[in-house]
């Protein structure tokens, strides 16, 4: 069995604790498809249930650091250093939807670099765990990225913008592009569980524009610690800031962000 430190703890403990309201109201979720009112009231509530739940538990077992949470915003912390990153509910639209990919992320941000990261899908009981210098777990299993060198036999995971958000027209063009060189693209709509599955080798790479950095932090720690490489898609290194991100094996990250840049 894998060894998880003191802080991985805390996290997975937040998690599961946050995880049993969310699979309770998901199996509501179908029943409420068709009444008049929607499921969407419901599922915002499920959203903040949860995230009060993992502030709660965050900030009873590390009272000091600072908090950035989607719904409730950032908090600075006696520690500068160390600031929890948490999005309760990613995958809000496959929940909405009673589509069981949905996952909890939650991410320590230490001295502005993503250090250590917990992302657990809970229908399925997928826990991926990671912590800067100890690799990446899914459950008690260690990580690796795909050994993949060919673009034309990676599997590109990837977020296309939606009604009135991003650059549909940039987007299009890079689809096109990465479609006609690899075996295929998947948009399966939680950016965290595509980071995930990036670090556990069942996508080859990943990309997409914008998010924010509760999508990202805890993916990019799991991805980094399995041998994955991260980067915006331009080729810095802010993606906590600008939201811009490009995550793939060693062999493909390269020649993913050329053909992503070359558009």
């Amino acid at each position: 069995m894998a060894a998880r430190s003191p802080l991985i703890n805390v996290m997975v403990n937040a998690a599961y604790k946050a995880a049993k309201g969310l699979v309770r109201d998901f199996g509501e979720v179908e029943h409420l498809q068709v009444s008049k009112k929607g499921p969407a009231d419901f599922v915002s509530q499920a959203d903040l249930k949860s995230e009060q739940i993992l502030k709660r538990e965050l900030s009873k077992a590390r009272p000091d650091y600072g908090l950035l949470l989607e719904e409730g915003g950032g908090t600075a912390g006696k520690d500068s250093s160390n600031r929890w990153v948490v999005d309760p509910l990613d995958g809000t639209h496959n929940f909405l939807h009673g589509i069981p990919h949905f996952a909890i992320s939650i991410g320590v941000e230490r001295d502005g670099e993503p250090y250590a990261g917990v992302i657990y899908n809970p229908v399925v009981d997928e826990l991926y765990w990671a912590e800067k210098g100890q690799g990446a777990h899914l459950n008690e299993r260690r990580l690796r990225v795909s050994a993949r060198r060919k673009m034309e036999e990676a599997l590109i995971g990837t977020g296309a913008p939606f009604m009135g958000h991003g650059d549909h027209p940039t987007f299009l063009k890079q689809a096109q592009a990465v479609m006609s060189k690899t075996a295929g693209i998947r948009r399966m709509g939680a950016a965290a569980l595509d980071l995930a599955y990036v670090a556990a080798g069942r996508l080859d790479g990943f990309w997409e524009a914008p998010l924010n950095a509760w999508d990202i932090c805890a993916g990019i720690v799991l991805v980094r610690e399995a041998g994955g490489y991260v980067t915006e898609i331009g080729g810095g290194n802010g993606m906590m800031s600008s939201g811009s991100v490009l995550a793939a094996n060693d062999q493909l990250h390269r020649p993913l962000g050329d053909l992503l840049r070359s558009v």
